[in-house]
């Protein structure tokens, strides 16, 4: 058996959140990002760069798809994901392959800030150990992965007079980047925003909801993502405006996305957060979420 590896095309998302959700039933959850999800890695987090050449690779093996590959995420990191069925010395070579590609997309800022990350799943023994065969080593705890059950009912959400739920339109692209750019210090522009994410594979509006403030500005976001392999919902992200923060307006999103989750069909819901990041931790676990995994960085300098 060999290895090859090619570029991704945007046909191959649906094969890949497929292969992913396939690889969670099989092995668990641990060492996955979320399936659905998959779409914003590529697209929102690239942002308008091509998810072409070394950017996103797609590893295969006598045409069945054994790995994918997100290189150069945030400048200097890369994510891989293996099938069960390469874990070991096959995914040795898949993340080597990430890293070197990683550090020639990185072009000249090597020289400045060498250092390659990556981070995995602090249950994941056997990515850790490859990881460390390769150089790297751990430095932080990354994010917390926190989960709920779907049964039963859930309450209504509660918002302040003037502010509405609903899902956002193709109309909403300079709102939802003014947000995003408020909530997470990005520099989105409607053009940006509607080109490199909304229009590409993967996106549904229907499934992106808005908090919607008395004066028309999109106060609060977050997007639902969908495994019905698994029937596990993901909120990612999670943000607010600046300007409407310690209002309820995420927790009322939230549960609003809670109860169409339900609706949908699926019997787990999951978001993560920064471990830093005290604010999101509190609400996440006054709407019932706990923590099941947490993500180490690791990197290479």
């Amino acid at each position: 058996m060999s290895l090859q590896v090619r570029s991704y095309v945007e046909a191959d998302l649906s094969r890949l959140q497929a292969a992913l959700a396939t690889w969670i039933q099989a092995a668990g959850p641990c060492g996955y990002c979320h399936a659905g999800e998959l779409a914003q890695r590529i697209y929102a987090h690239l942002r308008g760069r091509e998810a072409a050449g070394e950017l996103v690779q797609v590893w295969e093996d006598d045409g069945e798809i054994v790995g994918v590959a997100l290189n150069g995420r945030f400048g200097n990191a890369f994510d891989l994901f293996a099938s069960p069925a390469a874990r070991g010395e096959r995914e040795l070579a898949m993340l080597q392959a990430s890293a070197e590609a990683t550090l020639r997309l990185m072009g000249e800022r090597r020289r400045e800030a060498p250092t390659i990350i990556s981070d995995v799943f602090s249950c994941d023994e056997t990515r850790r150990a490859l990881l460390e065969r390769l150089g790297f080593t751990e430095y932080r705890i990354w994010d917390h992965i926190t989960e709920r059950g779907l049964a039963g009912p859930l309450p209504e959400p509660a918002l302040p007079a003037g502010f509405t739920i609903r899902p956002a339109t193709w109309d909403d692209a300079a709102g939802l980047a003014a947000a995003r750019n408020s909530a997470f210090g990005t520099d989105w522009t409607a053009e940006l925003y509607r080109a490199a994410f909304m229009a590409r594979p993967g996106y549904r509006a229907a499934r992106e909801l808005v908090v919607v403030a008395p004066d028309g500005r999109i106060a609060a976001f977050t997007i639902l993502w969908l495994d019905p392999i698994n029937k596990v919902g993901q909120f990612e992200p999670v943000g607010a405006h600046r300007d409407f923060q310690r209002r309820g307006l995420a927790k009322a999103l939230m549960l609003a996305g809670l109860r169409e989750l339900q609706r949908l069909g699926m019997r787990t819901a999951t978001v993560e957060h920064d471990a830093t990041n005290i604010a999101a931790s509190g609400l996440y676990r006054s709407l019932g979420f706990e923590k099941r995994y947490e993500t180490l960085g690791y990197r290479r300098g």
